[in-house]
């Protein structure tokens, strides 16, 4: 599968797209049952340990940790948290995932903070890290979600956290995002319940017709959008000016799942709406010639 992988690349970087190899990380992995268990597919990777801006993909994360802190009983379970989980999720919505990191560590946005206060508020904010660190899982060792996503960019104290350079924004490996998402859709880390929840809000419709009646519906420009008729499909996309990202699970009717996850970082791969249905079209044209 990793020759398969990287000549695909190859095909794709002499297509008008100097230096993609440095510029992508990849995650592929293939199940040869219609209901897989964790770990069960075979896989390929290029960069996938690469720690990238994950863009909006980071609201993944935010809503497993969402479903797990409601299955200890961490946090309340309100209307208003699952409107904004929904829109985080289906809308990409910014102001939602504010306000779910908001309950997910009990911090919030606002003016500089300073000594003990500024100190505890960093310990707070570092919740969901802790928590990814608690699985045990060594993909999740060197990445980061601590910081909200935004529109215009942080201010105050969310400005101070991500200290010089920016060394502290989110950082994550598409190794760890198809980790996240596997055990989201097999049903192995959260309960079967609030897998199926998180499920409903990852599934995403190939209909062109109701693509075209939303312009950030998640599949155009992105894996999406090389997947052939038919193809049932969950996913979480990012995008911003320096990056273009997806994580997908995706299976034909009578087929078996794969799993893909693309980060590309750079003005260009972010401008580049045609390199990810590219890639994917490949890829599952790979994944069943194979079956």
């Amino acid at each position: 599968m990793t020759t398969e992988l990287v000549e695909i690349l190859a095909r794709l970087e002499k297509q008008g797209r100097p230096g993609l190899h440095n510029s992508i990380a990849i995650s592929w992995i293939r199940y040869n049952q219609s209901n897989p268990k964790p770990s069960s597919g075979t896989g390929a990777g290029w960069n996938e340990s690469r720690l990238l801006y994950p863009a909006s993909v980071v609201k993944l994360f935010y809503a497993v940790a969402t479903e797990a802190w409601l299955q200890k009983d961490l946090i309340p379970e309100t209307p208003e948290m699952r409107r904004a989980l929904k829109d985080m999720i289906i809308n990409s919505s910014n102001d939602a995932t504010g306000l779910i990191i908001d309950l997910l560590t009990g911090t919030t946005s606002g003016p500089s903070l300073y000594g003990e206060r500024w100190q505890a508020w960093q310990e707070q904010r570092q919740l969901i890290n802790k928590w990814l660190i608690s699985l045990n899982w060594s993909e999740m060792k060197q990445i980061n979600c601590c910081q909200k996503t935004w529109g215009d960019g942080p201010y105050g104290r969310e400005r101070d956290f991500y200290k010089s350079g920016n060394q502290n924004r989110n950082a994550l490996t598409t190794a760890a995002t198809a980790r996240l998402l596997e055990a989201v859709m097999t049903e192995s880390l959260i309960s079967p319940l609030a897998s199926k929840r998180i499920k409903e809000l990852l599934s995403r419709s190939l209909d062109p017709i109701q693509r075209s009646q939303d312009p950030e519906n998640q599949i155009d420009g992105f894996l999406g959008e090389g997947l052939p008729k038919g193809t049932r499909l969950w996913s979480k996309a990012g995008w911003m000016s320096q990056a273009r990202n997806d994580a997908a699970w995706c299976c034909s009717p009578e087929g078996n799942p794969m799993l893909l996850v693309v980060f590309s970082q750079g003005r260009q791969r972010a401008k580049d709406s045609l390199l990810f249905p590219s890639l994917a079209k490949e890829l599952i044209k790979l994944h069943y010639a194979i079956d």
